[in-house]
């Protein structure tokens, strides 16, 4: 029976909810717990108050996590395994990787040579702003932000403000000055030997 409420929310929410107005728009009147009410019997865990906004992708479902007052933006498009920590605040348009392909032989083509997925983890109190691409295997700490337009290709500390392409530490919100050169000075001399 549980198999088969899974089926039917999965098809209500690709076929209906996720068509439906965004949860803010005056005309949007029940959106929001229309998307909340079908991803909590879809995801493998669902914390309360989540938000699902219009558009969001996110495959079956079956492996993602997602916490407590935690939203997934305006068109979205997220992969499992991932595991979404509480009050995470997504804008839109964010896409979350969790494989890619492998390229090392030569004697079949590219789209035959997947990789292993790895899976992604963002912790308590993140924002994740818009157009952010987070690829596979990384870990997002608590409390970071990953500024607009941001590539993720490595794991974020604590309290970092990342941005850019490939996302580098810009500050960190606790004021710690001192892990903030010592951080930087460690991406720059890892830079340097690339």
């Amino acid at each position: 029976m549980k198999k088969l409420s899974y089926y039917i929310c999965l098809i209500l929410y690709y076929a209906v909810a996720r068509h439906l107005p965004g949860s803010d728009l005056p005309y949007g009147f029940g959106t929001k717990r229309i998307r909340r009410f079908l991803c909590r019997r879809i995801f493998y865990k669902s914390g309360k108050n989540i938000n699902v906004e219009h558009g969001a992708f996110f495959g079956s479902g079956r492996d993602i996590e997602i916490g407590e007052n935690t939203g997934l933006g305006i068109n979205c498009r997220i992969a499992g395994p991932l595991k979404i920590g509480n009050d995470v605040m997504m804008g839109p348009d964010v896409m979350i990787f969790t494989q890619n392909h492998e390229n090392s032989r030569l004697d079949i083509p590219m789209n035959l040579q997947t990789a292993p997925k790895k899976p992604v983890v963002i912790e308590d109190d993140v924002w994740i702003a818009a157009r952010v691409i987070i690829l596979p295997g990384i870990t997002v700490h608590k409390g970071a932000i990953l500024g607009a337009g941001a590539v993720v290709t490595k794991d974020v500390p604590e309290y970092a403000v990342v941005g850019g392409n490939p996302a580098k530490i810009i500050k960190y919100r606790n004021g710690n000055q001192t892990q903030n050169i010592n951080q930087i000075q460690n991406e720059n001399a890892g830079d340097k030997n690339d």
